[in-house]
């Protein structure tokens, strides 16, 4: 068990490195790179906005049923903010972005690993990394933190919609928001974004181009990937918290 861990660890390493010396060699795959900001980001956008607004949502439910019970819902739009901003915007979009593109991009790779076509490349001089992993890996670290953006803004308008019929007026709402909720507090959550985003396209990456076995090896590949993705997820998710805020 340890030695597959060093193993992953070491070849998705590899991949990183080598992904970050080809990242500004010619010619570069702009194609590719918006083909997969489209797939990455927009085709993501939905799921993102309706799980972080329900998510919320949610959280506006149980904090403002307390918070107005003891006389403190001018409160209700600080812990909203900061929740969501901080905790329920990144981290929900990371796992929706690992279950639905990291998943596609793990099974893309992975055909192609079993049916040749990434020895192919090879055979014309075009080196997989460059072609494939490159795009893949900047086009998650450019969609991914504009995934959060979009789930602040639907998470924070789905948990100002619960607080007034809740009773806490949205002017009080806003005005705790405003002040408690500061600018780092965003940032903070883009950073961790951008981590995840690294997290699932170096994964993907490397489960789809290890795949085995056909058919029955690109499902196997898919599903860890998925897996694998999101408990790095969680587990950097606790270490970020602990350095950023």
């Amino acid at each position: 068990m340890g030695g597959q861990v060093l193993e992953f660890v070491g070849e998705c390493a590899l991949i990183l490195w080598d992904a970050l010396k080809r990242l500004f060699q010619k010619p570069f795959e702009f194609a590719e790179l918006a083909q997969q900001i489209s797939v990455i980001g927009f085709g993501s956008i939905p799921i993102v906005a309706l799980t972080t607004f329900f998510s919320g949502s949610v959280l506006a439910l149980y904090s403002t049923e307390i918070l107005v019970r003891y006389g403190a819902s001018s409160l209700a739009g600080a812990a909203v903010g900061l929740a969501v901003t901080r905790e329920i915007a990144p981290v929900l979009a990371g796992l929706m972005v690992a279950a639905r593109a990291g998943s596609a991009i793990a099974a893309q790779l992975g055909t192609m690993a079993v049916t040749e076509q990434i020895d192919a490349l090879r055979m014309l001089a075009v080196h997989p990394t460059r072609y494939l992993i490159v795009p893949r890996l900047l086009a998650a670290i450019i969609a991914l933190p504009m995934l959060t953006l979009i789930g602040n803004y639907a998470g924070i308008g789905g948990g100002m919609l619960i607080s007034r019929l809740s009773g806490v007026p949205e002017a009080s709402f806003t005005r705790s928001l405003q002040q408690f909720v500061q600018p780092w507090d965003m940032v903070g959550g883009l950073i961790k974004a951008a981590v995840f985003a690294l997290i699932i396209a170096i994964v993907a990456c490397r489960q789809g181009m290890r795949t085995e076995g056909g058919a029955v090896g690109v499902g196997r590949a898919t599903t860890s990937t998925v897996v694998i993705s999101m408990v790095l997820i969680y587990a950097a998710n606790f270490i970020l918290a602990g350095l950023l805020y």
